[in-house]
């Protein structure tokens, strides 16, 4: 059974301490009025570690903790301390609650944020920095997966050293599948030029969990021309609502359903906190939207 979640980066919170963030009650009780019975932690530090207080939060707005994510710079020889210190509160809370996602990304790095989209101009790591960088991965992988029980994915992210999918297809090749699956973005492997759809066919028996994300062609297309910011295409709408860009949903669902994938599928539309649309809006025309192509999970 597929089971549709949320997340609170469709609520425009990406980094914990950002003064912009909506309350995180406010998220909760936002993301069941929307009609989702499941939500990522979002950045550690965001919702309370305390156990018993989002314990009782979620009891009390219906929600299921799915997963969350370790969005630190892996990439950052001198950032390891920072990377572990996200990921061992991550894994920590998710086994609190119960969750079985833990997701993996590499953060925007300056070296690499002016080509997001530009996979032909992309810098690309030397030898050495690859080695250090796959193993951080793989030392975080088997962590999440041996120490907390978790199913841990790695994620690709426009901006990062983990953003085109020869980046990602070598990172699979080279880490062991006990340890690392994958936490396929639909949005953000359109981002980097790729056929999101063609990627799930050649590697479905290794997605562990979705996101769910959508692309507007016309301002990727602006974006990737102007060498944008990545928060800056967030704030221009480069993620739209489910179904209004160019990811064939119709077709993801059916190579989840051809395959018997089981298990929770995550929206995410990456929004300002500031921007003019309102994010339980999105919220609620994206879970229509998955219903009216046959998603029917909660």
């Amino acid at each position: 059974m597929i089971k549709i979640g949320n997340a609170p980066c469709s609520w425009g919170v990406e980094f914990a301490d950002d003064p912009r963030n909506p309350n995180w009650r406010k998220v909760l009780q936002e993301n069941a009025d929307a009609g989702y019975t499941g939500i990522e932690l979002g950045p550690v530090g965001y919702m309370p570690e305390d156990p018993t207080a989002l314990s009782d939060a979620l009891e009390e707005f219906g929600q299921t903790l799915v997963g969350g994510v370790v969005f630190r710079p892996f990439h950052d020889p001198d950032a390891w301390d920072d990377v572990m210190d996200g990921a061992v509160r991550t894994c920590k809370a998710l086994k609190a609650h119960g969750a079985e996602h833990l997701v993996l990304i590499d953060s925007i790095s300056p070296r690499r944020a002016p080509t997001a989209g530009r996979v032909g101009e992309a810098e690309q790591m030397d030898k050495a920095e690859w080695t250090a960088y796959r193993d951080k991965i793989a030392t975080v992988a088997k962590m999440g997966t041996e120490e907390y029980g978790l199913t841990v994915g790695i994620h690709a992210h426009a901006g990062g050293f983990m953003d085109f999918e020869p980046e990602l297809d070598r990172l699979l090749a080279e880490v062991d599948e006990a340890i690392l699956k994958i936490c396929f973005d639909t949005g953000h492997h359109s981002y980097a030029g790729f056929d999101p759809v063609a990627f799930m066919r050649r590697n479905i028996d290794r997605i562990s969990y979705m996101h769910f994300k959508d692309i507007d062609p016309k301002v990727k297309a602006q974006v990737v021309k102007n060498r944008t910011d990545f928060y800056d295409a967030c704030g221009q709408g480069i993620f739209c609502n489910l179904g209004d860009g160019d990811v064939d949903f119709p077709a993801v669902r059916q190579v989840l359903m051809e395959n018997g994938f089981s298990g929770w599928c995550t929206v995410e539309q990456d929004c300002d906190p500031e921007g003019d649309t309102s994010p339980i809006d999105d919220a609620k025309l994206n879970r229509a939207y998955l219903k009216s192509i046959g998603f029917e999970g909660a």
